[in-house]
């Protein structure tokens, strides 16, 4: 398994010392392959999708409030 190294604020890192009886590896591990799961799905609706980019962007401006 390869290692990565992750920056967290200090008052975080405090908070977690406090709890030495999680595995925040294993915690952090599966908050990354949950995500990925949604990126895939995300990826996998897209390239069937039939939307240019413009559509793409013009579909963001409107869910954000803002004018096409």
């Amino acid at each position: 398994m390869e290692n990565i190294t992750l920056s967290v604020p200090k008052d975080l890192k405090e908070e977690m010392k406090r709890h030495g009886e999680v595995n925040w590896s294993g915690v952090v591990r599966k908050a990354l392959l949950e995500h990925l799961r949604k990126i895939r799905i995300a990826n996998a609706i897209a390239n069937k999708s039939k939307l240019t980019k413009k559509d793409v962007e013009e579909l963001d401006k409107l869910v954000r409030g803002g004018d096409c």
